[in-house]
């Protein structure tokens, strides 16, 4: 939100069933916890009835922005005050996660993930000029033509690109041959649906100011063409009120998924946030009071959802400046009637906690993830004045709220060691070296990118988990081969967690891959899958410590293990 405006202007469906297909498997006694001892990589069992506990508290992390050879900052005039996204994806089929940021006025990157396992975090820079590209503002990954490769959404100020996936990190420019028009938009948010048995699915655009900077553009809805195998031309979402983040969800467990609007206040008059009803082979209809939905006005900066009352629909998290909002639906609601719980739950996150500034905060991306692996998801939440604004906290370090067995969250930034004062912007909690452990990647304004390595209990020299965990990745026949809007059900005890499978949401970035599940002090977990149609799949009990793929078509989960 920006202060000031600027004077200027075999088959590929057989291909797609061979999920990974250079990924080494192991059987089903294999990978119970992978450890390296020695630079050797040990495959083993975790007993149990060890002297694991559940963790009292987050994780410590080691700073290796230095080391892990990662030179990429998000630069920029007005044009690059919000965004500065990053998307993290297996673009080499290793099962690690690479890195592509935005950057800007300067080229984005993609960064090759060549980390050993459990050791410290390696990257080595894949320049191409397909994906140098400037004017970046972010990006998100998905298999968009389900083809086993993942492609990039790419977002710019002024035409937007979709990069399809060659293999080997390789990828091309697809707008041309998709029909997809790039326009001349300042964009900033992106989401993905499959509607039906649409073969492409729909891409929603989220456009944050008009070309000229002095009002707000409308976003844009991109459905498959007849036939298909392209697209047609895009439908625009008006009225447009700054949108800086959009999520596809199925918000009421209805089986169908509505988009989500996170809108900045900073330059409209009479908007607020949004929620679009996506109904196959309708047009985009606003939800309205009369549908149950309350109009609320806030900077929105970031969108992350997650089922935090057991009920099996989602809470939302929605970013802004001062107070961050946490939103359920009302008892009973058959509408969206949304109220929000943020003061109940503790995650305001209103103004910083530590650095001595007691200005109000500026938040942009969040994500809820488990970090200390103790069964209770916890919230990350990037922070950083927009850029020189008097009215908000400058020293406005990045929020680790933890969650409690009671449903509530406390800070634990300090504690885990991540305190900082950039201007972080976009964000992700991924897996880098493939140990169990979530790390954390920051995107700054101006200064170089951040790159932290959980080590849970232990340190740089000996990481010690915290507790058991779990990842999962899905795979069913094309389209839509990842499985985008299942539901993944994790059981341990008398407690399920639930996680909707999306693309979008949180500022300017996403990912994809593995699905991360703490399991605290549980040996095993039961994992069932609700597939995207709706059909509920078995529940399956799976030894903890180990990563899984799921086939929607397999009897059971096929573990998999890491090459050093």
């Amino acid at each position: 939100m920006p202060d000031e405006i600027p004077d200027t202007d075999q088959s590929a469906a057989d291909q797609a069933r061979k999920p990974w297909p250079r990924w080494k498997r192991f059987g089903a006694l294999a990978a119970a916890l992978i450890v390296v001892s020695g630079g050797v990589l040990v495959v083993t069992g975790w007993p149990s009835g060890s002297a694991t506990s559940p963790a009292d508290g987050p994780p410590n992390y080691v700073d290796e922005s230095a080391s892990a050879g990662i030179d990429h900052t998000y630069a920029g005039g007005f044009e690059f005050f919000v965004g500065g996204g990053v998307a993290a994806f297996d673009c080499n089929d290793d099962g690690r996660d690479e890195l592509y940021f935005a950057g800007g006025s300067e080229p984005a990157a993609l960064y090759r993930n060549e980390s050993p396992v459990g050791g410290e975090l390696r990257f080595t820079e894949q320049s191409s000029p397909v994906t140098d590209l400037t004017a970046v503002t972010g990006a998100y990954p998905l298999d968009l033509d389900s083809d086993g490769q993942i492609d990039l959404a790419v977002l710019r100020r002024g035409g937007n690109v979709v990069l399809r996936g060659l293999g080997d990190c390789r990828f091309e420019d697809a707008n041309d041959s998709l029909a997809i028009d790039g326009g001349e938009a300042w964009t900033v948010g992106f989401s993905a649906t499959w509607e039906g048995s649409n073969t492409l699915p729909t891409l929603a655009f989220g456009n944050y100011l008009t070309p000229g900077g002095d009002t707000c553009g409308d976003s844009r809805l991109v459905r498959p063409a007849a036939g298909g195998n392209t697209y047609a031309p895009p439908i625009a979402l008006t009225p447009g009120y700054c949108t800086l983040s959009v999520l596809f969800s199925d918000w009421a467990r209805s089986g169908q998924r509505d988009l989500r609007m996170a809108n900045d206040r900073h330059y409209y008059l009479d908007g607020s946030e949004q929620l679009w009803q996506i109904a196959p082979g309708a047009a985009p209809r606003l939800f309205t009071e009369s549908d149950g939905w309350r109009p609320l006005q806030i900077w929105g900066m970031g969108i992350a959802s997650h089922d935090l009352t057991d009920d099996g629909r989602p809470e939302v998290f929605i970013t802004s400046q001062g107070d961050n909002k946490l939103q359920t639906l009302d008892d009973g609601a058959a509408g969206p009637a949304y109220r929000d719980i943020a003061l109940d739950r503790g995650v305001t996150a209103q103004r910083p906690f530590v650095g001595g500034d007691v200005l109000p905060s500026t938040a942009w991306h969040p994500e809820f993830e488990d970090v200390n692996n103790d069964g209770l998801v916890d919230l990350f939440v990037s922070k950083g004045n927009v850029e020189a604004q008097i009215d908000n906290a400058m020293r406005d370090p990045s929020n680790l709220l933890i969650g409690k067995a009671d449903g509530t969250f406390v800070e634990g930034a300090e504690a885990a060691g991540i305190v900082s004062y950039d201007r972080t912007r976009g964000a992700a909690l991924v897996d880098l070296n493939l140990d169990g452990m979530l790390d954390l990647v920051e995107v700054n304004r101006q200064v170089n990118v951040r790159v932290w390595r959980n080590v849970g209990r232990g340190d740089a020299e000996q990481p010690q988990p915290m507790g058991h965990w779990l990842a999962v990745r899905l795979h069913q026949s094309a389209p839509n081969v990842d499985a985008i809007g299942a539901w993944v059900e994790v059981r341990v005890g008398e407690r399920t967690v639930v996680r909707e499978v999306t693309v979008g949401g949180g500022h300017a970035g996403g990912k994809i891959g593995w699905i991360h599940a703490g399991l605290g002090e549980a040996a095993s977990a039961e994992v069932r899958v609700q597939w995207p149609d709706g059909e509920a799949g078995p529940w399956m009990t799976v030894v903890a410590d180990q990563f899984v793929s799921i086939d929607r078509d397999a009897a059971e989960p096929l573990p998999w293990a890491p090459q050093q």
